[in-house]
Protein backbone atom coordinates (compact mmCIF):
# COMPACT_ATOMS: atom_id res chain seq x y z
CA UNK A 1 0.00 0.00 0.00
CA UNK A 2 3.47 2.40 0.68
CA UNK A 3 4.47 1.63 -2.52
CA UNK A 4 0.92 2.55 -4.41
CA UNK A 5 1.18 5.56 -2.50
CA UNK A 6 4.62 6.52 -3.35
CA UNK A 7 4.19 5.77 -7.03
CA UNK A 8 0.66 7.75 -6.73
CA UNK A 9 2.73 11.20 -5.70
CA UNK A 10 5.72 10.42 -8.06
CA UNK A 11 2.99 10.41 -10.85
CA UNK A 12 1.31 13.41 -10.03
CA UNK A 13 4.43 15.28 -9.62
CA UNK A 14 5.64 14.08 -13.10
CA UNK A 15 2.57 14.68 -14.55
CA UNK A 16 2.21 18.37 -12.98
CA UNK A 17 6.09 18.71 -13.80
CA UNK A 18 5.55 17.46 -17.66
CA UNK A 19 2.11 19.21 -18.39
CA UNK A 20 2.41 22.56 -16.59
CA UNK A 21 6.00 23.78 -15.66
CA UNK A 22 8.26 22.41 -18.84
CA UNK A 23 6.33 23.72 -21.58
CA UNK A 24 6.70 26.72 -20.40
CA UNK A 25 10.57 26.96 -20.49
CA UNK A 26 11.76 24.35 -22.67
CA UNK A 27 11.26 24.02 -26.87
CA UNK A 28 9.56 21.05 -27.89
CA UNK A 29 11.90 18.67 -29.05
CA UNK A 30 13.52 19.59 -25.36
CA UNK A 31 11.08 18.08 -23.10
CA UNK A 32 11.62 15.40 -20.97
CA UNK A 33 8.64 12.94 -21.10
CA UNK A 34 8.36 11.53 -16.97
CA UNK A 35 5.92 9.33 -17.92
CA UNK A 36 7.33 7.20 -20.09
CA UNK A 37 10.51 7.41 -17.54
CA UNK A 38 8.13 6.07 -15.01
CA UNK A 39 6.60 3.12 -17.34
CA UNK A 40 10.18 1.69 -17.66
CA UNK A 41 10.87 2.31 -14.17
CA UNK A 42 7.91 -0.18 -14.20
CA UNK A 43 8.80 -2.60 -16.16
CA UNK A 44 11.97 -3.35 -14.72
CA UNK A 45 11.01 -3.25 -11.31
CA UNK A 46 7.41 -4.45 -10.88
CA UNK A 47 5.39 -7.42 -11.95
CA UNK A 48 2.88 -7.89 -14.94
CA UNK A 49 0.14 -6.85 -12.92
CA UNK A 50 1.27 -3.28 -13.13
CA UNK A 51 0.62 -3.19 -16.46
CA UNK A 52 -3.15 -1.05 -15.97
CA UNK A 53 -1.21 1.15 -14.71
CA UNK A 54 1.10 2.01 -17.80
CA UNK A 55 -1.75 1.73 -19.88
CA UNK A 56 -3.64 4.40 -17.61
CA UNK A 57 -0.32 6.68 -17.79
CA UNK A 58 -0.36 6.77 -21.71
CA UNK A 59 -4.07 7.53 -21.64
CA UNK A 60 -3.38 10.45 -19.36
CA UNK A 61 -0.70 11.29 -21.25
CA UNK A 62 -2.41 10.96 -24.83
CA UNK A 63 -5.36 13.23 -22.99
CA UNK A 64 -2.82 15.98 -22.36
CA UNK A 65 -0.77 15.82 -26.00
CA UNK A 66 -4.05 16.38 -28.27
CA UNK A 67 -3.09 13.45 -30.57
CA UNK A 68 -4.97 10.56 -30.80
CA UNK A 69 -6.52 8.51 -27.45
CA UNK A 70 -5.31 5.39 -26.85
CA UNK A 71 -2.07 5.97 -29.27
CA UNK A 72 0.09 6.08 -26.64
CA UNK A 73 -1.57 3.69 -23.88
CA UNK A 74 -1.05 0.93 -26.01
CA UNK A 75 2.52 2.40 -26.72
CA UNK A 76 3.22 2.19 -23.51
CA UNK A 77 1.43 -1.16 -22.34
CA UNK A 78 3.89 -2.77 -24.95
CA UNK A 79 7.12 -1.30 -23.64
CA UNK A 80 5.71 -2.28 -20.21
CA UNK A 81 5.15 -5.85 -21.48
CA UNK A 82 8.62 -5.72 -23.34
CA UNK A 83 10.60 -4.43 -20.19
CA UNK A 84 9.07 -7.02 -17.84
CA UNK A 85 9.40 -9.59 -20.14
CA UNK A 86 13.44 -8.56 -20.17
CA UNK A 87 13.39 -7.61 -16.57
CA UNK A 88 12.70 -11.63 -16.09
CA UNK A 89 16.39 -12.16 -17.59
CA UNK A 90 18.41 -9.39 -16.65
CA UNK A 91 19.98 -7.46 -13.36
CA UNK A 92 17.25 -4.66 -12.63
CA UNK A 93 19.04 -3.01 -10.15
CA UNK A 94 21.74 -0.86 -12.05
CA UNK A 95 20.96 2.45 -13.21
CA UNK A 96 23.04 2.68 -16.55
CA UNK A 97 20.13 -0.38 -17.57
CA UNK A 98 17.39 2.71 -16.68
CA UNK A 99 19.09 5.06 -18.78
CA UNK A 100 19.23 2.64 -21.94
CA UNK A 101 15.63 1.09 -21.20
CA UNK A 102 14.25 5.19 -21.25
CA UNK A 103 16.09 5.48 -24.69
CA UNK A 104 15.36 2.35 -25.93
CA UNK A 105 11.63 3.11 -24.79
CA UNK A 106 11.59 6.66 -25.97
CA UNK A 107 12.35 5.31 -29.66
CA UNK A 108 10.06 2.46 -29.49
CA UNK A 109 7.36 4.52 -28.76
CA UNK A 110 8.27 7.20 -31.49
CA UNK A 111 8.54 4.07 -34.12
CA UNK A 112 5.25 2.69 -32.52
CA UNK A 113 3.10 5.89 -32.13
CA UNK A 114 4.43 6.45 -36.26
CA UNK A 115 3.14 3.08 -37.25
CA UNK A 116 -0.04 3.23 -36.02
CA UNK A 117 -0.42 6.41 -36.95
CA UNK A 118 0.09 5.10 -40.72
CA UNK A 119 -2.48 2.45 -40.16
CA UNK A 120 -5.38 3.75 -38.61
CA UNK A 121 -4.86 7.94 -39.45
CA UNK A 122 -5.24 9.68 -42.59
CA UNK A 123 -3.71 13.28 -41.10
CA UNK A 124 -0.63 14.45 -43.21
CA UNK A 125 2.35 15.58 -42.10
CA UNK A 126 2.74 14.51 -38.47
CA UNK A 127 5.22 12.19 -40.05
CA UNK A 128 7.88 13.80 -41.05
CA UNK A 129 7.75 16.45 -36.82
CA UNK A 130 7.79 12.66 -35.58
CA UNK A 131 10.99 11.37 -37.46
CA UNK A 132 12.47 14.31 -36.63
CA UNK A 133 11.97 14.50 -32.93
CA UNK A 134 12.53 10.69 -32.00
CA UNK A 135 16.75 10.79 -31.53
CA UNK A 136 16.95 14.00 -29.76
CA UNK A 137 13.85 12.98 -27.87
CA UNK A 138 15.75 10.17 -26.99
CA UNK A 139 18.59 11.54 -25.33
CA UNK A 140 16.84 14.15 -23.60
CA UNK A 141 14.80 11.41 -21.26
CA UNK A 142 18.32 9.21 -20.98
CA UNK A 143 19.57 12.57 -19.60
CA UNK A 144 17.00 12.62 -17.38
CA UNK A 145 17.04 9.30 -16.36
CA UNK A 146 20.44 9.90 -15.90
CA UNK A 147 19.72 12.58 -13.12
CA UNK A 148 16.39 11.34 -11.53
CA UNK A 149 17.87 7.86 -11.14
CA UNK A 150 21.05 9.63 -9.54
CA UNK A 151 19.58 11.91 -7.35
CA UNK A 152 16.55 10.42 -6.21
CA UNK A 153 16.00 7.34 -3.91
CA UNK A 154 13.26 6.23 -6.67
CA UNK A 155 15.92 3.85 -7.90
CA UNK A 156 16.43 1.97 -4.70
CA UNK A 157 12.67 2.54 -4.23
CA UNK A 158 9.86 -0.68 -4.23
CA UNK A 159 10.73 -4.59 -4.09
CA UNK A 160 13.34 -5.66 -6.79
CA UNK A 161 12.59 -8.85 -8.74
Amino acid sequence: MITFLWYAILIFVALVLQVTLLPAYLADPFKPNLLILFVVYLGLRENIAWGALAFFLGLVHDSFSGLYLGLNGFSYLFIFWLLTTVADRLYTDRRSLMVVGVFSATVVNGFLNLLLLLLFSAAQGIYASLLQSIVPQGLVNALVASLVFTFTPLARMGESR
